[in-house]
């Protein structure tokens, strides 16, 4: 497991490559037939637009907090919404490409402001405090996940909450991809899919006072579309399927863990 020192080294290499945008041709070739293929499957069941009015109901009433939107880059789906809405809002992301267009976003906003740096870093950013924590896509990127966790502690209030989206590593069919991809993938050294040890670590350490995961069954739409049925009856399965992954990952482990995605608000404790 990596050192402190070791993964603030390796952030150095995630600035540049998030920078530069340079990957391997295998590495391009797969974020493209992951962006269709998945992309496609998200939009026809409408998985995207889901999750965030869900994180918006996680969010609640803002106007009196202080919140960190964490590995921002130059703004994702929420984080107008934040900085309009929090009484104080830090976007932060190694990538000073990314924060240089967040920062002309934010420009007309006297409480939020949006910083190129480290989170891990204790010279790099000392704010703290932080009544919510907003990381979509973020998580996964830590190899140490106690080392992380500890940081995020120190910087939430007593019942801080983290409002978390991040790719499950635990189906056994992702699990054989992924394997068979990493040794080529140009990020490795900062993509780590959640595993079991990883989500329980975090059940550990908060309280998950909600979660969902997304493409369980429905990850099987690109099969479905191959065998001779109608249009409209592989939609409505499809929908069916994805109805079951959002309803039964809330409660059990077992049926999430056989998803692609997986969203939790998390209770400092």
């Amino acid at each position: 497991m990596k050192t402190k020192d070791e993964i603030i080294e390796i952030n150095k290499q995630q600035k540049e490559f998030y920078n530069t945008k340079k990957r391997n041709f295998i590495t391009e070739a797969w974020a493209k037939f992951r962006g269709i293929i998945l992309g496609g499957i998200r939009k026809d069941l409408g998985i995207s637009h889901q999750v965030y009015e869900l994180h918006k109901s996680w969010l609640g009433d803002l106007s009196n907090k202080k919140v960190l939107d964490l590995g921002c880059y130059a703004g994702n789906y929420l984080s107008l919404y934040l900085a309009e809405n929090s009484k104080e809002y830090i976007g932060v992301d190694l990538s000073d490409v990314g924060i240089n267009k967040l920062k002309e976003k934010l420009k007309n906003l006297p409480n939020a402001k949006a910083l190129a740096v480290d989170f891990l870093s204790d010279n790099d950013f000392k704010e703290k405090d932080f009544d919510i924590i907003y990381a979509y896509g973020v998580l996964h990127h830590f190899q140490n996940t106690q080392l992380l966790i500890d940081k995020l502690k120190e910087k939430l209030t007593p019942n801080g909450v983290v409002i978390s989206y991040d790719p499950l590593q635990t189906s056994l069919p992702i699990k054989i991809v992924r394997t068979l991809y990493r040794p080529f993938q140009s990020d490795a050294h900062w993509e780590w899919p959640f595993t079991k040890k990883t989500y329980y670590k975090y059940k550990s350490e908060f309280n998950i006072v909600d979660k969902r995961a997304v493409l369980g069954k429905s990850k099987y739409a690109l099969l479905i579309n191959f065998i001779p049925l109608s249009k409209s009856y592989k939609e409505n399965l499809l929908k069916k399927w994805h109805y079951t992954d959002w309803e039964k990952s809330k409660t059990s482990d077992k049926y999430m863990f056989r998803c692609m995605h997986l969203t939790m608000k998390m209770e400092n404790k």
